[in-house]
């Protein structure tokens, strides 16, 4: 028995600029925060750095070539905006916006649709200098970023993404230390979430005038949030983590401000003052988008107080993990995407990332064999199929990643990618998982029992 998808269902893969292109500091380029933070001793895992990744920036058209031998219909890809604006604005770097000309050309050519997100979190190290994005003006200076890129590309590329993922840029990056910059103060992440926000609800409409048939959105990753048990303490720890991890940004972006119990958990648990959000802010978040991108990985299961408490009825004890220790939740995946139709009428929505990262290693034969991947995938795309019969306007599916790369402060040790890389030799050879997703694409579908 087959599983079709709709007719006009997109299939892609996505990656990131500073996860795949290399040439760190080549042609113009300014420095990044992930730049300086891969510097640094000690931040991440293997002590490795974004420098030369998967050499995309010299190898693209052997990456767009394996592009369309997998089949892809779509490819979300990121604008390194150091790249373009060096300083992060003022001076235009001419020779990086001509690597995004080229590739969107080849893209077109091969008849691959170009998703481009604005910022995938690699912002030019000049503005963290000046005050990052706790500081109103990178809000101002994102703006001037997406002028510039969109009048370049805008007569060509149909479908802008403002941000990738805010809640991780702001709360792993300023919140916790984890990610590029590397601060630890909550007050700095919640204006930085703001300035993102905000930062989104200006651009919209420059994009719209300078690419006026496209469709613009921004990508968010959101989880299902399920209390351990029906107690009150864990069904109260599920509400404060839901605004936390979703309804921060959902909320403000829907129209519905920023959620009550979620500024009462900051100012408790962080002393966080909302005093970042300034007269017509929350108007101009609420800037109609056309779609949202929902990137999506695992479920968490929340759990109160347990003086008390009754014991869990939902548990992960038996549950798969990837190398990333993230549970595989497929059903968690089809009651997300029912809540944003239902709950927030969400018009139009592509998952922008969904994948797993396990240990792969090449084989005797040559092969890289990942059954793994392979089942992860088809139990979300069975999900993703569910809930489209349920009514939701899910559009489009990018699987993460197109390749192995750079994986933040994990460095080269975690394999996300349905193509392996030898990061010593940068050969590119195609999993199993790539092999059955080409598949998926040529059928719309696959069959359903495997």
């Amino acid at each position: 028995m087959m599983t079709v998808f709709p007719d006009n269902f997109l299939w892609g893969a996505a990656t990131s600029s500073y996860q795949i292109e290399g040439a760190w500091n080549e042609d113009g380029k300014g420095e990044s925060i992930w730049d300086r933070f891969s510097h640094t001793p000690g931040k991440i895992v293997d002590g490795s750095t974004g420098d030369v990744a998967c050499d995309h920036y010299h190898r693209w058209q052997e990456d767009l070539e394996l592009m369309q031998s997998l089949g892809l219909q779509a490819y979300r890809f990121s604008i390194a905006w150091p790249r373009i604006l060096p300083q992060g604005r003022g001076q235009v770097n001419q020779a990086g916006l001509d690597f995004y000309d080229r590739l969107v050309d080849g893209l077109l050519a091969r008849n691959i649709t170009p998703f481009v997100t604005l910022y995938h979190w690699d912002l030019p190290q000049a503005l963290e200098d000046a005050g990052g994005w706790p500081d109103r003006a990178t809000a101002e200076a994102f703006v001037q970023y997406a002028e510039v890129v969109s009048a370049r590309l805008g007569d060509r590329v149909k479908h802008w993404i403002t941000h990738n993922e805010p809640w991780v840029a702001a709360f792993l990056g300023y919140g916790m230390g984890i990610h590029a910059p590397g601060a630890r103060d909550f007050q700095q992440a919640a204006a930085a979430a703001h300035h993102l926000l905000l930062s989104h609800g200006w651009a919209v409409p420059v994009l719209r005038a300078n690419s006026p048939e496209a469709r613009v959105g921004i990508t968010l990753n959101l989880t299902d949030v399920v209390p351990a048990s029906p107690s009150p303490q864990d069904y109260h720890a599920a509400r404060e983590l839901d605004a936390f991890l979703n309804r921060w940004f959902l909320d403000p972006l829907y129209g519905r401000q920023y959620p009550a119990d979620g500024m009462a958990w900051f100012e408790r648990e962080h002393q966080v003052q909302p005093h970042f959000v300034k007269a017509g802010d929350l108007e101009t978040i609420a800037t109609p988008i056309d779609f949202l991108g929902v990137n999506f990985y695992t479920r968490h299961v929340a759990r109160g107080p347990a003086e008390g408490n009754l014991p869990p009825t939902i548990t992960t004890e038996r549950s798969e993990f990837t190398e990333m220790g993230w549970e595989v939740a497929p059903r968690s995946l089809f009651r997300l995407l029912n809540r944003l139709h239902f709950d927030y009428q969400v018009p139009s929505i592509y998952i922008t990332e969904n994948g797993a990262a396990f240990a792969d290693q090449l084989s005797a034969d040559g092969q890289v064999h990942d059954p793994r991947r392979v089942a992860y995938l088809r139990a979300h795309l069975q999900a993703a199929h569910d809930a489209i019969q349920c009514g939701v306007p899910l559009q489009g599916y990018f699987v993460w990643s197109l390749m192995d790369n750079f994986e933040w402060a994990f460095g080269y040790t975690k394999r996300f990618g349905i193509v392996y890389v030898d990061f010593e030799t940068q050969q590119r050879i195609v999993k199993d998982s790539g092999l059955w997703y080409r598949e998926v694409i040529s059928r719309n579908g696959f069959d359903a029992k495997g």
